[in-house]
């Protein structure tokens, strides 16, 4: 019996790839540029696997196309518009990475507020060697946390925070009633009751820039940011401000703006510690991914009901 199709778009690590060819046909295409599609496959896709941009000349050229399979957690590069018209159903991967997202979260905390970088560099050059005097910075154990977004990576980031002693404080669109967390009514009442703030929430047009200077100056001089959301969500330039100005103690980043570019204000900061997009890679977390992404397809196919379907 043949394999069923599939049109996987996007680069994807060789045994993630294998993984999937035990049990689908593999058409590959780099990116979402409909021109790359082999002549005659377009005709017959009913099932597409994304990790990244779908937008709508592809999914307009894909006329039997029923299915999008996301293979991550966010989907603000996805055309849900273009699905929505034509009633094609969409499944993610939620929960998938939130616990490696809320590890990133607190290494970058740590290796913020404890001049862990600075420190490496230090030791490196002879200095601490040579008698020199590294600076000290203050605790981190105990300050408030405030955390944007308190969904599954949220609740995670919560749960770490217990172990620092940390109280902590949240925003979402709404209050939740099963948590016992402060919650606060705006990012920027957020702010002024922590001294972490954590960027946890889904990024888009809603939250675009919603921490943007006013916030940043809220947090103050002794306050440190996180951001293991969406590099939308913080105002990139009013960030360069705020750190080049000491407004802020520093930053961990872990998203940006326009990625993988990143200013070069930030890379010139030394009070940011900066990552390439790494909050959920981790080997486990990539082959859950794969496997869940599997499921959703081998669930269509056979006419089963999918197993994280998406409400579009």
């Amino acid at each position: 019996m043949a394999k069923p199709e599939v049109l996987l778009v996007g680069s994807r690590p060789d045994w993630y790839v294998e993984r999937l060819a035990e049990d689908f046909t593999l058409h590959r295409i780099a990116d979402d540029n409909p021109s790359l599609l082999e002549t005659g496959v377009a005709q017959r896709i009913e099932v597409v696997a994304s990790g990244g941009v779908l937008r709508r000349p592809l999914i307009e050229a894909l006329p039997r196309l029923r299915l999008v399979v996301h293979g991550a957690a966010g989907f603000e590069r996805v055309d849900v518009d273009a699905l929505r018209e034509r009633r094609i159903l969409m499944t993610t991967t939620p929960g998938v990475a939130d616990g490696c997202v809320a590890d990133m979260a607190f290494a970058l905390l740590l290796a913020v507020g404890r001049s862990v970088v600075p420190g490496d560099r230090f030791v490196r050059a002879g200095l601490w060697s040579g008698g020199g005097d590294f600076p000290l910075v203050p605790r981190l154990f105990g300050r408030p946390v405030g955390i944007l977004g308190l969904g599954g990576i949220g609740l995670a980031i919560a749960r770490r925070a217990a172990g620092f002693d940390m109280p902590v404080f949240y925003h979402n669109r709404r209050p939740r009633e099963d948590v016992p967390y402060a919650y606060c009514d705006s990012p920027l009442e957020l702010a002024r009751r922590c001294d972490v703030f954590m960027v946890a929430c889904p990024g888009g047009d809603e939250t675009r820039h919603i921490v943007n200077a006013e916030v940043l100056d809220a947090l103050g001089s002794s306050g440190i940011i996180v951001n293991i959301a969406r590099g939308s969500i913080i105002d990139e330039g009013a960030l360069i401000v705020a750190l080049r100005e000491k407004r802020i103690f520093g930053a961990g980043l872990d998203v940006f703006e326009h990625e993988p570019s990143v200013p070069a204000e930030l890379i010139a900061a030394e009070n940011a510690v900066l990552m390439p997009h790494r909050g959920g890679g981790s080997s486990e977390t990539w082959r859950d991914a794969c496997d869940l992404v599997k499921a959703n397809m081998r669930a269509y196919f056979e006419g089963r009901p999918l197993v994280s379907p998406l409400a579009l």
